[in-house]
């Protein structure tokens, strides 16, 4: 088992002893799309290391709405399950599989042997805890001091696949920006009455990406 994750993980290679051991306890887990891994309130007792697939983490507001956090891919880790097992505390969002995925559990009793016994697992997790923690701080800063449009413009600009479309619903776009739909709805058809885009069933298609790009 061991062995696998550090192929998979090549930033862990050297390794030293203490941590070779400490990862042979991890197990594996595959789950289908549309799993949920965890949910807002349980216990968090697992280092999550996902090797491949994707993971979406959501936060729900009192009204049910929903805010994407990050996402885990292809051989990344957890930042919420690293802050949760740092400060022995809940969950206080959802981790959900967008794909089939497969991952590596590690339980908390050696997720703590790893920060004690040895100085390349420590590292490992501290480093991979550093990067999602910053996109999560940009995202704190993004819904706080940048306009829902601005945010909209970069999301289709960012999105928009090699025929410039979007396939996606308004509600899907409002949760990935943290909003209400119909918000989304209203900017998205202002943008079309100016025919930067056009709207169509669970699809955006843009019709002037320079002028997209200009909306500020």
């Amino acid at each position: 088992m061991s062995s696998h994750l550090l192929q998979q993980y090549p930033e862990l290679t050297p390794i030293d002893a203490a941590g070779e051991t400490i990862l042979k306890l991890a197990h594996k887990i595959q789950a289908p799309a549309g799993s949920v891994l965890f949910r807002q309130g349980d216990s968090c007792n697992n280092f999550i290391m996902v090797t491949s697939g994707r993971v979406k983490v959501v936060a729900h507001s009192h009204t049910g709405r929903e805010v994407l956090l990050y996402r885990i891919e292809n051989k990344g880790t957890c930042v919420l399950t690293t802050s949760c097992l740092l400060g022995k505390q809940s969950y206080p969002a959802e981790g959900i599989a967008e794909t089939d995925i497969t991952a590596y559990l590690l339980p908390e009793s050696a997720f703590e042997q790893a920060l004690n016994q040895s100085s390349d697992l420590r590292k490992f997790i501290f480093s991979s805890y550093a990067n999602p923690l910053s996109e999560v701080i940009e995202l704190v800063q993004s819904i706080a001091f940048e306009s829902v449009e601005t945010r909209l413009v970069e999301y289709l600009i960012k999105n928009n696949d090699s025929s410039m479309t979007i396939t996606c619903s308004h509600q899907q776009i409002a949760n990935e920006l943290g909003t209400a739909r119909e918000v989304i709805s209203r900017h998205l058809k202002r943008l079309e009455q100016q025919g930067i885009i056009r709207l169509e069933r669970g699809k955006v298609l843009i019709c002037d990406f320079n002028q997209l790009c200009s909306v500020t």
